[in-house]
This record gives structure tokens, C-alpha cells and sequence, in this order.
């Protein structure tokens, strides 16, 4: 199964972790990489994202209290704090993780100041933009992808949900993820298994 089974690591960057304690900090989130490394084993193909903001943002709001309430805009849905700004270190991926151009395949996402995808398979919200990552990997034979990084909740859940949709059996380690919040990470379960995507605690409970 492995020589058809890829693994995704969705924005394990430094500015979801408390290394970047402005920006959007994950707690835990800066210890992923060991997992993530050794969840590429269980795969023959490994992909990776990254969010690459400017700081001109649309849905940029530096007031807290408003961090995730809607911005009335369709390709940027709601409000953030600024992060993973091109050229800062919440920009860069976790250290130990590989460069990107060592990844099989790497996705940047949110470079248009106006859009804001959560999912690394398009670059919009309606989905009319692929990245060009679901053609890769069906390119590539894959039929099965694990799936772990930042955050949880929001981009690791609208990716697992996209490769689903698109026909991958997606399998999504929570051992090799960190949520923003308990309540949000529930919503994001439910709505996970609802789409037919298996969610494990553990690398060990991924069959071989």
C-alpha cells in the first residue's frame, strides 16, 4: 500500500506555533515536526503547503476579538491577525522539516492579498483554481493520503475534505496535528467523518 499512499503536510510553519507568538500560535504546534517526519514513511510521495500572505491583506484585522469573524468576502470568508507573511520567519516551515524544493510536491497558498484558502488543493474558495496537487498525485497512482499539520481545524480539515472529494482515501493523524480550539476541532471531526475521512489518534494506528 505504500507505493500508493502519499502524506500532506498542510502549513507546519512557525507562524501557527508559539515561536511566532503574534501571529496565529498553535499550542504544540511547534513540535511537529518528528511526527511529520516520520509520517512521510508510511508514504512513497510527500507534499507540503505553505500560507504566503502579503501584508495587504483584505481579511487582515489585527484586533483579536474579531480573529475568525466574517469579513463578508467570498475568496477571504473571514478575519485573521496577520501571519506567514513572504519573507518572515512565520513564513518558514518548522525546522528539521525539508526545504520545500525537497518536497515531491509543494503547494504556497494565499498569495493574493484578496484570497484566503484554508485548503492547500485550490487556490480559491469556491474551487475553480486548482494548485494542481489532486492532478499530481493521481498522476502519480496515489490512492491514499495521510494528512497532518496547522491547524486542525481549519486548513488540515478543508484539505483532508478536498482530497476526499476528489476520490483519495484520506486518512488524518491527529498525533501529527494541533488544533486552534476544542470547540472548532469537534466541528471539524464531525464534518470530516461525515465526508468519509478516517481519523486516527496515532502514526501506529495507520495500517501498513
Amino acid at each position: 500500500m505504500k507505493s500508493t499512499t502519499a502524506t500532506f503536510d498542510v502549513d507546519p510553519q512557525k507562524g501557527f506555533t508559539p515561536l511566532c507568538p503574534d501571529e496565529l500560535p498553535v499550542t504544540g504546534g511547534e513540535t511537529l515536526a518528528p511526527v511529520l517526519n516520520a509520517m512521510a514513511a508510511l508514504g512513497r510521495f510527500r507534499v507540503g503547503s505553505k500560507d504566503a500572505h502579503s501584508t495587504s491583506a483584505a481579511w487582515v484585522n489585527p484586533d483579536r476579538s474579531q480573529m475568525a469573524a466574517p469579513t463578508g468576502l467570498t475568496e477571504a470568508p473571514l478575519h485573521w491577525p496577520s501571519h506567514c507573511v513572504i519573507g518572515t520567519p512565520g513564513f518558514e516551515l518548522l525546522d528539521d522539516l525539508p526545504h520545500p524544493q525537497d518536497y515531491d510536491f509543494f503547494v504556497w497558498k494565499g498569495v493574493e492579498s484578496d484570497l484566503h484558502p484554508f485548503g492547500a488543493c485550490y487556490h480559491d474558495v469556491s474551487e475553480r483554481r486548482t494548485t494542481g496537487v489532486i492532478e499530481v498525485l493521481k498522476g502519480q497512482g496515489i490512492d491514499r493520503v495521510i494528512v497532518g499539520g496547522l491547524a486542525f481545524d481549519f486548513c488540515v480539515k478543508d484539505t483532508a475534505l478536498q482530497l476526499a472529494r476528489a476520490g483519495f482515501e484520506v486518512i488524518v493523524v491527529k498525533e501529527a496535528c494541533k488544533a486552534i480550539s476544542e470547540e472548532t476541532a469537534a466541528a471539524a471531526i464531525q464534518a470530516m467523518e461525515a465526508a468519509g475521512v478516517a481519523i486516527v489518534e496515532t502514526l501506529g494506528q495507520v495500517a501498513g
